[in-house]
């Protein structure tokens, strides 16, 4: 039924367009009662409204990946500003039906669609001028591997978006993906950031305008960076596994907000065609102090008598099996994602390119990562049985910045 609802209402939106081009009586000819009627009318001769979650600004916008951390965030900064959406799904109508909170009414529409599936791809974007892609996957299952989904997955909706006549594609990448990092743990290195750079050269190849954003980890409510250091398989006996104890490590997490403006962002401005965004947080930091950090806002450290400490992976030969156990016998979701190919990536320092744009160049102003932190991690906290005073316990010291961070050789 949302098929049909959909295509009704681009033929109204079609029809209006229409009716927007026939010019007045004053325009009529004088040889004929014929009105004069412009040919492939653009969606911004609909644009009505004064900008807000009640108009319509003119962009209709195919979002893939709605469903995940940020896609969420994504749909409902689109819909405040008045987009029409049309969200892909797979699997039961049910799981995305909030997302249609986040516009007007008529304005969030829902398309089945399966990644291998192109005329289902080509339905989903046929009445769109602008094409989002933010599928991925974290680790690989029987069904779609790395390469599935980053590479081959993407050069498909690339060359849909292409072939349908879209305007504007924004496809979101990974950071560290150029040049390849050295393997850590794995002999091959992560497949996840191979499988990413190779397939943001398929984007560039089906779609050369292609505007690319390389995000670092991303934290939020529900998020795959915070979750991971809090979940119980990741910390049992209060030891946390990090290789070499998280001292040559560099971080620079982003808030999931701050993307996904970037991205609206550069939507409404043309001039980012082509280009490639690293979206990374204000402050790097060594993950080794991040970690005693989150430990101590989660309260478990020494001052709750909580015998936190981090080892390295050779002192814990148990956390081997458990990511052994975890790659073996939960493939489709990992708990606590300790998985071997997350090791390897979680110790990738997130280095920069001088030459490429970052979030900032797009106007937004980036979220500080010590203020912002503690509130997602509020609800994790151990003893929340226990409801302190204002003031009985100090607020944990955030971690200092990284002065100095690693040169990588770009040629």
């Amino acid at each position: 039924m949302s098929v049909h609802v959909f295509s009704n209402n681009v033929k109204v939106l079609r029809n209006r367009s229409l009716s927007l081009a026939v010019c007045s009586s004053s325009h009529y000819s004088t040889e004929s009662s014929e009105p004069r009627v412009i040919k492939n009318p653009s969606l911004s001769q609909l644009k009505r409204g004064t900008g807000g979650r009640s108009s319509f600004n003119g962009v209709v916008a195919t979002v893939f990946g709605a469903t995940g951390l940020l896609g969420g965030n994504l749909i409902n900064k689109l819909g405040k500003i008045g987009t029409q959406l049309i969200i892909p799904y797979r699997g039961d109508a049910y799981f995305i039906r909030e997302l249609k909170l986040a516009g007007d009414l008529g304005q969030v529409l829902f398309q089945p669609y399966h990644l291998q599936d192109e005329e289902s791809i080509r339905k989903a974007v046929k009445y769109s001028n602008v094409v989002i892609n933010l599928v991925g996957r974290d680790w690989e299952t029987k069904n779609f591997k790395f390469n599935d989904v980053h590479v081959e997955g993407a050069r498909r909706i690339a060359r849909i978006s292409r072939e349908m006549g879209v305007e504007r594609l924004i496809h979101v990448s990974a950071l560290n993906v150029d040049p390849l990092p050295a393997p850590i743990y794995l002999k091959k290195g992560s497949g996840f950031l191979a499988s990413k750079k190779v397939g943001e050269q398929a984007v560039c190849d089906e779609f050369p305008d292609a505007t690319i954003f390389r995000p670092s980890d991303i934290y939020g409510q529900g998020d795959r960076f915070l979750l991971m250091y809090s979940h119980a398989w990741r910390r049992s006996q209060q030891q946390v596994v990090l290789w070499k104890k998280g001292e040559q490590t560099v971080k620079q997490p982003v808030a999931v907000s701050d993307v996904a403006y970037g991205i609206v962002n550069a939507m409404l401005d043309h001039s980012t065609r082509g280009k490639i965004y690293q979206a990374v947080g204000p402050t790097p930091y060594m993950l080794s102090d991040l970690i005693d950090w989150i430990f101590a806002v989660l309260r478990r450290n020494k001052q709750f008598n909580f015998d936190y400490k981090r080892v390295g992976i050779l002192e814990s030969p148990q956390y081997l099996i458990k990511m052994w156990l975890t790659d073996k016998l939960c493939p489709s979701w990992p708990p606590g994602y300790v998985t071997s190919e997350r090791f390897e990536r979680e110790f990738v320092s997130d280095i920069l390119d001088e030459r490429l744009p970052t979030l900032e160049d797009l106007g937004v102003k980036l979220t500080k990562t010590e203020e912002h932190i503690p509130y997602e991690l509020r609800f994790l906290r151990a003893l929340q049985s226990y409801i302190d005073t204002i003031g009985e316990f100090e607020n944990p010291a955030p971690p200092p910045a990284y002065i100095a961070p690693p040169k990588r050789t770009f040629t």
